[in-house]
């Protein structure tokens, strides 16, 4: 899991939850990469496409779009 910091929080709440208090979301990363069906829950990202491995850190997140793809 990686918990999100406050930075997050202002581009999380002005999208729509996919469902109750939870976000299906892609990550955009500074160096071009893209990782799909990131489930966010309450700030915090819980895993990718089922996968609990989180292969990135906060600091490399350029981008957080909310797509409701499940």
């Amino acid at each position: 899991m990686l918990s999100l910091n406050k930075r997050w929080a202002k581009a999380l709440i002005s999208q729509p939850e996919t469902g109750m208090g939870y976000q299906v979301a892609t990550i955009h990363l500074k160096d071009g990469r893209l990782f799909e069906r990131v489930m966010v829950v309450g700030g915090t990202i819980t895993d990718i496409n089922g996968d609990p491995n989180i292969p990135f850190v906060e600091e490399e997140i350029d981008r957080i779009t909310v797509t409701n793809n499940n």
